[in-house]
């Protein structure tokens, strides 16, 4: 992306570029900002790489590994655990809707894909309820035929 000068790559950077640049998704105030950039990490560096090891290994693999999609599946089933927690109290990851849920919910969303439900994560299952209804997020999760 280049705009006046600056180039953004990686999708957390571009997020963050684009979430300042509105003023939306990305709070001013600096511990609620710094919470969904915390946030935001997790997903690029624990949600992102577990769960697309877990549809490699178990969907597009020339070979089916079994340690690698039990390994996968474990951390992908520990991460479901710790964003159920996060929304025990919250209807998003922070609380109010940001870039941190815009960033995770294409993951969790495909769980069905994975194999996976989220019947045992109640908290997680109804923040992926919620996301579905938002319709940019329906407008965002469509894809080109």
């Amino acid at each position: 992306m280049l705009t006046s000068g600056i180039t953004v790559f990686e999708s957390g950077a571009i997020l963050m570029y684009l979430a300042e640049k509105a003023g939306k998704l990305l709070p001013q105030e600096q511990q609620a900002k710094y919470q969904v950039i915390e946030w935001l990490m997790f997903q690029m560096a624990s949600v992102g790489p577990m769960f697309g090891q877990l549809n490699h290994f178990s969907k597009f693999a020339p070979e089916k590994i079994s340690y690698a999609i039990e390994r996968y599946k474990k951390e992908t089933l520990y991460l479901y655990g710790v964003l159920d927690k996060q929304l025990a109290n919250n209807e998003y990851i922070c609380g109010e809707y940001s870039i941190a849920d815009i960033a995770t919910y294409p993951w969790v969303a495909i769980y069905a894909f994975q194999d996976l439900t989220l019947d045992n994560h109640s908290n997680l299952k109804h923040w992926v309820e919620t996301m579905q209804q938002r319709p940019s997020v329906q407008k965002g999760m469509k894809v080109p035929e």
